[in-house]
């Protein structure tokens, strides 16, 4: 989370606490869990969030910014086959109207025995509009990264912890009758929300519960996959 300023009034040093996304910690633990010095592709990398991470990193988006090294569409990548250590893709898969395409030049891309990280979403509200397509389950990512071998997927939050991040981009993304206050009140739910995993015992695949689950309603997955050797 980002320190607030030491003179900033108090109420937005409250909102700005409340307002820090709660996906952000988990995403930040996974990238910082799997740094490298690899050769690294960083796909939508935006303003480079996780470059201290990748200090070999060539930053390719969509859109051209600074930082930006190369202006590409992910479905569609102008690079040499086998070439990076490490393609870096987060919160990005959700975005692209072709994913398979996208996985697949992620895939090429990437030497033998090389590791792709990616991050998307499952439950989540619309963002990024119109530029939003896609949400993922767990078996859906395994069969858009059949070609891989997956080390690795992670739910991002736990099923109560879904809530709350659904609570959290309620205050985030919608204008209450009551303007900031009432605002204020799906933040500081979304906080309280989140202590009452433990209500949750065991999770179920089905509506009859016979199918043993785990995460059904996570916000997202975290995965780590290699190229096979």
């Amino acid at each position: 989370m980002t320190a607030s300023p030491p003179d900033m009034p108090l109420f937005k040093r409250f909102s700005r606490a409340l307002s820090a996304k709660l996906t952000r910690v988990t995403l930040d633990r996974f990238i910082t869990a799997h740094a490298s010095e690899g050769l690294t592709l960083d796909i939508g990398a935006q303003t480079g969030p996780y470059a201290t991470c990748f200090p070999r990193r060539i930053a390719l988006d969509i859109r051209a910014r600074p930082g930006i090294a190369i202006v590409a569409d992910a479905r569609a990548l102008a690079l040499a086959d086998a070439t990076f250590d490490v393609v870096l893709c987060t919160e990005v898969l959700e975005h692209i109207p072709e994913p398979q395409r996208a996985i697949d030049e992620m895939f090429r891309v990437l030497r033998p025995g090389g590791t792709l990280l990616l991050t998307t979403r499952f439950l989540f509200p619309i963002h990024d509009a119109p530029h939003d397509y896609f949400r993922y389950t767990k078996y859906g990512l395994r069969h858009l990264m059949r070609a891989f071998v997956i080390e690795s997927l992670e739910e991002e939050t736990t099923t109560v912890g879904t809530l709350a991040v659904l609570v959290q981009r309620l205050g985030m993304q919608t204008e209450p009758p009551g303007g900031r206050v009432f605002r204020a009140v799906w933040l500081v739910a979304a906080q309280l929300a989140r202590p009452w995993s433990w209500l949750v015992a065991r999770e179920y695949g089905d509506s009859l519960r016979t199918v043993p689950e785990r995460g059904i309603m996570t916000s997202g997955y975290h995965v780590c996959a290699k190229k096979p050797r």
